[in-house]
């Protein structure tokens, strides 16, 4: 046995027997989100540490190449986290190499999470807010082509498919059509849905996903930003490395005197003619570093594995929570799925109907006995202070103001266990006097 076989071996052990702490109802928290690992992810991560390579080579080569078809696309690139993979998504819109759109209008509902929206707003598109519908939380339709109505010169529909679900995408498609938009997805919360058997990011010009833990798949933190186009990726992949045009990366790139592409040192600089330079120091784009680690990675590609299993437990752990609820629709709205869509799950969002109870009280009482709660994200995110220089008429968002008041949602984690859910069932019961 070599060295790496005995420590391997030892890690293995080590796990094995780490005191895992059992669960205790009302003692211990149920917690609405966390990594589901095994062995095999912290053996990835520690060999790739020790591999001496810390930034991105072989690993995160060998996932770029594995993940693309969980979106629906052939090409893309690893990023540090899912902020960065939006941010990245409109730096490329505004390339001279690609779409060169600097100030458009970019359609985009007004609630979710902020990294839907700050994007346009950092690099100076023009956001025109949609509103919600309240048993999906997806972009309302209607509203969409009310706002194109008045926005005929609008360029690009950027959404997030809310909880796994999506929108009904054969309507989106036919009004990307119609209207000639660029369609962008944001795909954090529904790694592995599908619509119409199309898994969801394969639809538009480009999509997104996130890894952070409370995702589908955790790296830690990550992103990813996918495409059909290798010219896309190439460009996104300078703009993710400060704008440089050189796009080998890895070991072998950096130690090979001629680069990958056996074309390293020549005449890349136009306005110093007949002067040689390193390609790998030539900028064709204004970018950023948006770099993941190659341990992300290494941890990455054990994560697609389990995709299958978590998507299996996290559908059933939302189809027991539906169950528990199922019987309080005249206090809730209840998640609906949309028709061709098989979800996988984010998570369980609830929105209260009236004023029979309020969501503070109702989440304060869950909190009370250890089983966490979420809002809606934002909510309606132009609410919040710091986007209060932006003149907006709230009155035409009237979903998306009753989600900012009443929308929450319980966790589907896979390592949310049936004993957990009987015990959510027991305190919900109990709060409602049954």
């Amino acid at each position: 046995m070599n060295a790496k076989e005995k420590l391997i071996k030892s890690i293995k052990s080590y796990l094995e027997s780490k005191i895992q702490n059992k669960w205790t109802p009302g003692k211990d928290w149920i917690k609405y989100a966390g990594p589901y690992f095994d062995d095999s992810e912290y053996i990835a991560g520690i060999l790739s540490l020790l591999d001496d390579w810390l930034v991105l080579g072989n690993n995160t080569l060998k996932f770029e190449e594995l993940f693309p078809s969980f979106l629906g696309q052939k090409y893309g690139i690893l990023t540090n986290s899912g902020s960065s993979a939006n941010l990245l998504l409109f730096a490329a819109m505004q390339s001279k190499n690609l779409y060169n759109l600097k100030k458009c209008k970019v359609l985009v509902p007004i609630a979710g999470f902020p990294t839907t929206i700050n994007p346009i707003l950092q690099l100076g598109f023009e956001p025109i807010f949609l509103d919600i519908e309240l048993n999906t939380l997806n972009l309302n339709i209607d509203h969409l082509l009310s706002k194109l109505e008045k926005n005929k010169d609008a360029r690009i529909l950027f959404f997030a498919h809310a909880m796994g679900n999506s929108p009904n995408m054969n309507i989106i498609l036919d009004i990307v059509k119609k209207y000639n938009l660029i369609l962008l997805e944001d795909v954090c919360d529904a790694l592995g849905s599908t619509f119409n058997n199309i898994p969801l990011g394969g639809f538009g010009e480009m999509a997104t996903c996130s890894f952070y833990p409370a995702h589908h798949i955790t790296l830690g933190e990550g992103g990813f930003v996918a495409t059909n186009n290798i010219k896309t990726k190439m460009i996104l992949r300078s703009l993710s490395e400060w704008g440089r045009a050189c796009y080998c990366i890895g070991d072998k790139a950096s130690l090979n005197k001629d680069g990958l592409c056996k074309n390293r040192f020549n005449n890349w600089i136009p306005k110093i003619k007949d002067s040689i330079f390193d390609h790998r120091y030539v900028y064709s784009e204004i970018g950023y570093n948006l770099r993941p680690l190659e341990l992300q990675a290494a941890i990455g590609i054990e994560q697609l594995k389990k995709i299958p299993l978590m998507k299996e437990i996290r559908n059933k752990n939302h189809k027991l929570l539906y169950n528990i609820f199922k019987k309080y629709e005249e206090f809730f709205i209840l998640p609906q799925k949309t028709e061709l869509c098989v979800p996988n799950w984010f998570a369980f969002a609830l929105t209260v109907k009236n004023n029979k109870i309020k969501r503070s009280n109702f989440c304060k009482y869950l909190e009370e006995n250890k089983i966490q709660t979420r809002q809606y994200f934002g909510g309606n995110i132009m609410m919040h202070p710091a986007y209060s220089e932006f003149d907006i008429n709230f009155d035409e968002y009237e979903n998306a103001n009753k989600c900012m008041e009443n929308t929450f949602f319980l966790g589907i984690a896979p390592n949310i266990t049936e004993k957990q859910i009987d015990y959510i069932k027991k305190m919900v019961d109990k709060y409602f006097d049954i």
